[in-house]
């Protein structure tokens, strides 16, 4: 897809120096790799994303929202279309009556995690250091230390097909392991809607208490994982009724293979590391030797739990 002067006038009119072209996607997430976007525009509220949805929908092209791409993996070949930022904005964090909190979907999750540690609600400790957007944690249901978005979350405001915005309470979603999904009553598919807010009913905690079992938390993750170099975190989902992904990975005797500068780290085999210069199609050939290996060795697929996204290619296949 090429944007037309008319077309890039159009979006710089509306958001002068928010909008950038042919912007590598390397730099807009934690893996530090992807191709260019097409077009990459920071949003600064739900009528700015409506706009840009509706624009794209007009001049027949796809978009992409984004938070922190730090569960993303970009293809070198880039995404066509519209990438909507919410980095940097739609941040907002406010309690809500006694126990209550909402966050914006763009605010980070370590902002969520210490806003409540300081008001003194407790039951988001075991998001501390999970990095990425409240927004992209509740749609993938993030989780780690047994706790998991979907257990706190009461409800959504978001961003319907048609433009409207509205709010879905819990009882019309369906959570399960790393994923979301709306329940047929809804009438409405995940996928085309956006998330503007999330609201959290959490438990009225002592302060100090929560701030020394986050600490805890934060230096046990530090201890185990490597969380000093570039990865979009935990790569592989967790088979069900299985050993972890990252303890099948190094009984198949993976940790430390690598391809190019991109490697399965030898600190937790579940992380995929780049160590400077590795290009995504590194990264996807090697996750295809780990689903690869494991496969033979176990007769279990790994699943990605990262997504992986840009212009197709044979390089995004799994076994």
């Amino acid at each position: 897809m090429t944007f037309s002067s008319g077309l890039k006038n159009q979006l710089t009119e509306k958001f002068s120096e928010r909008v950038r072209f042919n912007e590598p996607m390397a730099v807009h997430t934690t893996f530090r790799v992807g191709g260019p976007a097409d077009a990459f525009v920071t949003a600064m509220d739900a009528t700015e994303i409506i706009f840009l949805i509706q624009w794209a929908a007009e001049h027949h092209m796809p978009y992409l929202m984004v938070g922190r791409g730090s569960n993303l993996l970009v293809t070198d070949k880039g995404i066509r279309g519209v990438v909507i930022s919410m980095a940097g904005s739609l941040a907002g964090i406010e309690q809500r009556g006694f126990a209550g909190i909402s966050a914006m979907a763009g605010a980070g999750l370590g902002a969520l995690c210490r806003f409540a540690i300081a008001n003194g609600l407790g039951g988001l400790n075991f998001a501390m250091g999970i990095p990425g957007s409240v927004g992209g944690a509740i749609r993938m249901n993030a989780g780690a230390w047994e706790g998991s978005m979907g257990q706190i979350l009461t409800g959504i405001r978001i961003i319907r097909p048609d433009g409207t915005i509205g709010f879905m309470d819990k009882k019309l979603m369906k959570f399960s392991y790393r994923s979301l999904a709306f329940c047929p009553e809804s009438g409405l598919e995940l996928s085309a809607c956006v998330i503007l807010e999330g609201v959290f009913a959490l438990t009225s905690q002592d302060p100090d208490m929560l701030k020394t079992e986050a600490d805890a938390l934060l230096a046990a993750r530090k201890k185990s994982q490597p969380v000093s170099l570039a990865s979009a975190g935990s790569f592989f989902k967790n088979p069900v009724d299985q050993e972890p992904a990252g303890r099948l990975i190094d009984l198949a005797g993976c940790k430390g293979l690598s391809v190019g500068d991109a490697q399965i780290s030898p600190q937790h085999a579940n992380f995929i590391v780049n160590h400077g210069r590795a290009s995504a199609r590194d990264i996807l050939r090697l996750m295809r030797m780990v689903q690869e290996t494991v496969f033979q060795k176990f007769n279990i697929l790994l699943e990605p739990e990262v997504e992986i996204v840009g212009d197709e290619s044979t390089e995004k296949k799994s076994v």
